[in-house]
């Protein structure tokens, strides 16, 4: 089993990964923040990571279609939601298409944690 995890963090606005990238590094993650996704795709592609965090609402690529993309690259990867627009129906969609779990913003960073150690705990990654 490898060292750290390693996750890919999303989001278009710049201040989501400036705050919560240093918070899952401080934990021992080992963390990727894109605010383009079209680079983020770009990555995935290119690396399979364990964990990846993406927003759900942004320009020319949503994270459904993020998740939808992990997926068929990788069967194990948890795919984390995080959005400013949770709705019910959303949520569901989201579920129903394989993400691990799906946070509302605005959240506090110990909400992440808690769901990102979920996440690796699923993964049989013990610290």
């Amino acid at each position: 089993m490898k060292e750290k995890l390693e996750i890919l963090l999303l989001d278009d606005e710049t201040i989501v990964g400036n705050r919560l990238g240093p918070v899952l590094e401080k934990v021992g993650y080992d963390v990727e923040v894109f605010e383009d996704p079209k680079k983020a795709l770009n990555r995935i592609n290119e690396k399979e990571f364990d964990i990846v965090i993406t927003d759900i609402m942004m320009e020319d690529v949503n994270g459904i279609q993020i998740l939808e993309e992990v997926q068929k690259k990788s069967e194990k990867t948890k795919v984390i939601i995080i959005t400013g627009y949770a709705t019910v129906a959303l949520a569901r969609e989201a579920m129903e298409k394989g993400a691990f779990d799906m946070i509302a913003k605005p959240f506090r960073p110990n909400d992440l944690r808690s769901v990102v150690a979920k996440a690796a705990d699923s993964l049989g990654y013990k610290k």
